[in-house]
């Protein structure tokens, strides 16, 4: 599972109990809620750094979202032109404003959301989030500025396209989802890109539909009060009038039997990846948590199979594997990077005997007790700042809406048993669940 993991320090955490952690909360810091009336959630975390706080606004409407043919890349191109300005805060006065304040300013877009953030000044929250409020409201932006800035994203596509991996990735996502918008990734069709252009009144659409209060998240974290947090943001959003508009994703069908995908490239090492599909994340169920477990014992750089294929018979470079975290079912994949084309039907056989291992025979018991912990409690020495807290949360609140899922989800890896990994490997690791994707030189893959 694709999640903000951070150095291991459980001798410092078991040394120093909080009252969150002793009442089974992962996560040793108060999470308040609280929802205006117009439906925006605001999320304060009081955090101990003297005259710091992480603003971050989690819009969740990512590629995910995009289900209209001819328009994908849309919710990161929103990325971009959230940064063009207001009338009343235009772009060189929005810039000029975050750094009188001593703040950076940033976003990034993902399958399931857009985020944007901020970390400055505590004393200055108050422009913050006029600042955010503003802009978010009232973004402005003319037909000139909409085609500089789908240009701006045509060239980032194409700077991107220039790695063979991320030509496989577009592959893979599309072979392996036939129906589901995670068929295309965060940076759309290059069809669509070339022709976004022409999408100006399109894009006022975009932003009229999901730049709402139902869909975003308002998280403060650092030297604020829960008080002081929803005081502002009653004073600067309040008036944000909620929407209607709900997007119907499409549900990807039951895949029947295993797929295919190859990228003829002879100038990088050849490569192989695996990917299964795995439910949508959950903050109640055994599942995904037993899946990360299997990942870290059976893919991880301490494991078996890591020893034979890399360290002993060195034949491949480099071999992980997990699932990624999403709002709808996704892919687990196991990757490697090999030495020799030839040992790409070979290295396969070994990752999949590995798995089979696990489904019929189970793990070692002290080996799952030490895994649990470490996944739980490995990102606890680097909470120490406003921003670690906020992006950890923030992953969260982008898939349930909620952040208190962070400390549910981490109470299920003490749950995981034997059984749990048996049966998820039996269930969800199988042929008919399977897309291969490969890169070679050869002209077709070696394994269909």
């Amino acid at each position: 599972m694709q999640k903000i993991v951070f150095a291991l320090f459980l001798g410092w955490l078991l040394a120093t109990p909080s009252t969150a952690m002793a009442a089974g909360k992962t996560l040793p810091y108060p999470i308040h809620q609280h929802r205006l009336d117009n439906g925006l959630n605001v999320v304060t975390v009081p955090f101990d750094s003297p005259g710091l706080a992480a603003f971050y606004i989690i819009t969740r409407v990512g590629a995910r979202n995009e289900v209209e043919p001819g328009v994908t890349g849309f919710a990161h191109f929103f990325e971009h032109m959230m940064f063009r300005g207001t009338d009343k805060y235009p772009k060189e006065k929005y810039s000029a404003a975050l750094k009188s304040i001593g703040a950076a300013a940033n976003a990034n877009t993902s399958q399931d959301r857009t985020e944007y953030h901020m970390v400055g000044n505590a004393e200055k929250l108050e422009l913050m989030f006029e600042l955010e409020a503003d802009r978010f409201q009232n973004l402005k932006y003319s037909e000139h500025e909409f085609k500089t800035e789908a240009g701006a994203v045509k060239g980032e596509y194409t700077k991107n396209f220039a790695s063979p991996y991320q030509q496989l990735r577009e592959k893979l996502v599309e072979t392996a989802f036939t129906t589901h918008t995670y068929s295309h990734t965060t940076m759309g069709y290059f069809k669509d890109i070339v022709n976004m252009p022409n999408q100006f009144e399109y894009s006022r659409e975009f932003f009229d539909r999901y730049y709402r209060p139902e869909y975003n998240t308002i998280l403060v974290v650092g030297d604020v009060s829960q008080q002081q947090v929803n005081a502002l943001a009653e004073k600067y959003f309040g008036e944000w009038q909620r929407g209607s508009y709900v997007s119907e994703v499409p549900v990807e069908p039951e895949q029947t039997e295993t797929r295919y995908t190859h990228l003829s490239n002879g100038s990088i090492p050849p490569y192989i990846s695996l990917s299964y599909k795995v439910p949508a994340f959950s903050d109640s169920s055994m599942d995904m948590p037993a899946l990360d477990v299997l990942a870290s014992i059976v893919f991880s750089n301490t494991s078996e199979l890591y020893k034979k294929l890399v360290i002993d018979e060195q034949k491949a470079r480099f071999l992980g594997g997990g699932a990624h975290d999403s709002r709808d079912p996704s892919l687990f994949t196991v990757q490697a990077s090999l030495m020799d084309k030839a040992d790409i039907p070979y290295v396969m056989k070994e990752i999949e005997k590995a798995i089979e291992k696990v489904a019929k025979e189970g793990v070692d018991p002290q080996l799952l007790a030490t895994t649990r912990s470490n996944i739980k409690y490995s990102f606890a020495m680097s909470i120490d700042t406003p921003t670690v807290i906020a992006r950890s949360l923030s992953h969260y609140i982008q898939l349930t809406g909620d952040p208190e899922s962070l400390n549910r989800l981490y109470a299920l890896y003490d749950k995981v048993s034997e059984e749990d990994i048996k049966r998820v490997a039996g269930k969800y690791l199988r042929q008919q669940r399977l897309t291969i994707a490969t890169i070679s030189a050869d002209e077709k893959g070696a394994l269909k």
